[in-house]
């Protein structure tokens, strides 16, 4: 059985229904606000999380595999002229805005929570990975992608890390079915090399037979041209 943690503002179901169709090892779902202290803990697994310090150097304490970055986002009042825009937003259209929050590698989720409440009473902005504000949010604000990081907001990127001494055959898998391998992705790649020399074979096959017909033609033809000529010769005598 896997235990995987998975970080709020993540939505790994996809990837949970892979592992469940291509692997009979098992999978116990587990989501945090911080799914590191569960691995660290030895209470899961694998950790689907905003990769962060903590991880330290890959390969020595724990294995780290990235598997994508998160757009900045911010958080606004759902009636506010930045709602309405319907479009991506650079950081500097929210100049004189109360900052409610600005997410860091070590911020806590739940007082990203409490931002959120104060956005909703029509108080100012919150700045987050956009997908963490969208399954927060539950339209009380409106969450508007940024087009670049805004001040003092480190870029985020989501991975997936376990401890070294914990790797196993069902983490693997599920390191696979996440980088979008298949069990028998190295087999199906063989195959059409196979298909590949098979149809090379044929051709060739192919190729030699043509030419030694074409070369039995060509003795055939020579010869009669032979016959003709020996007998033109014999007449004029």
């Amino acid at each position: 059985m896997l235990r995987i943690a998975f970080v709020t503002g993540t939505e790994p179901g996809k990837w949970f229904a892979r592992y469940r169709e291509t692997t009979d090892h098992g999978l116990e779902e587990l989501p945090s606000d911080d799914p590191f202290a569960l691995v660290e803990g030895g209470e899961a697994d694998l950790a689907l999380m905003r990769l962060d310090d903590r991880v330290g150097e890959p390969g020595e304490t724990y294995h780290c595999v990235s598997l994508y970055s998160e757009a900045p986002g911010v958080a606004v009042p759902k009636d506010s002229v930045f709602a309405e825009m319907g479009e991506k937003l650079a950081p500097r259209e929210f100049a004189g805005e109360i900052i409610n929050f600005t997410y860091k590698p070590d911020s806590l989720i739940d007082d990203l929570r409490s931002a959120l409440q104060i956005v909703a009473a029509n108080v100012g902005v919150a700045y987050a990975p956009a997908p963490l504000l969208k399954v927060l949010s539950k339209k009380q604000v409106a969450v508007v992608e940024l087009t670049s990081q805004p001040e003092g907001m480190e870029p985020t990127e989501i991975g997936l890390v376990w401890k070294v001494n914990a790797d196993s055959d069902a983490v693997q898998d599920f390191v696979g079915v996440a980088k979008g391998r298949t069990r028998n992705s190295s087999r199906a790649s063989l195959r059409p090399a196979k298909k590949t020399a098979k149809r090379n074979a044929q051709k060739s096959g192919q190729k030699s037979a043509q030419k030694t017909v074409q070369k039995g033609a060509q003795n055939k033809s020579a010869q009669k041209r032979g016959r003709k000529q020996a007998g033109r010769r014999g007449r004029r005598r």
